[in-house]
């Protein structure tokens, strides 16, 4: 009987994981993205980040336990795109070069936010579902993310299902 129950938990457990990935929408066109860094900050560490929205929408983001912080260089090809996503916390992007187009799952018009090279920006993350996309036929988009708030060991990204409100 007991064998039973965990055969049964194993193969609940096979069929949610598969249902995950069966749902998750992969990038493509991403032509590298190291790891470049992994730190621990060895002191208790408070990060507190201010936004301004362009509609003037103030937002305070609170990186909860910068105890893991991930450095990432990303690389997305001409009509690449990231797939949709999240992190387990606050990501702070920098574009080396070319122009990404952000877009939101949260936005019913689907409208783009454009970021181009030396411009930044801040991904609340936790549950705030985007795609970036290289919308260049001949240029590579460069970025730089620093990623707060991961599980030790753990990956900054988050695989989610297209929230079908774009139609790329």
């Amino acid at each position: 009987m007991k064998r039973r129950l965990i055969a049964a938990a194993i193969g609940a457990t096979a069929l949610v994981s598969g249902a995950a990935v069966a749902v998750a929408t992969p990038g493509s066109g991403i032509i590298e993205a190291p790891i470049l860094a992994r730190g621990s900050f060895p002191d208790e560490v408070g990060i507190k980040f201010g936004v301004r929205h362009p509609d003037g929408k103030k937002e305070i983001i609170q990186v909860g336990d910068p105890s893991e912080t991930v450095v990432q260089r990303i690389v997305v090809g001409p009509g690449g795109q990231t797939g949709w996503h999240s992190h387990p916390g606050p990501a702070l992007v920098v574009v080396e070069s070319g122009e990404l187009a952000l877009y939101r799952a949260d936005d019913p018009t689907c409208r783009a936010h454009p970021y181009g090279p030396g411009e930044a920006f801040l991904d609340p993350g936790r549950g705030n579902v985007h795609i970036g996309r290289n919308l260049s036929s001949d240029e590579n988009v460069l970025l730089y993310v620093t990623y707060f708030d991961v599980p030790v060991g753990g990956s900054p990204r988050i695989d989610s299902p297209d929230p079908g409100n774009c139609s790329f």
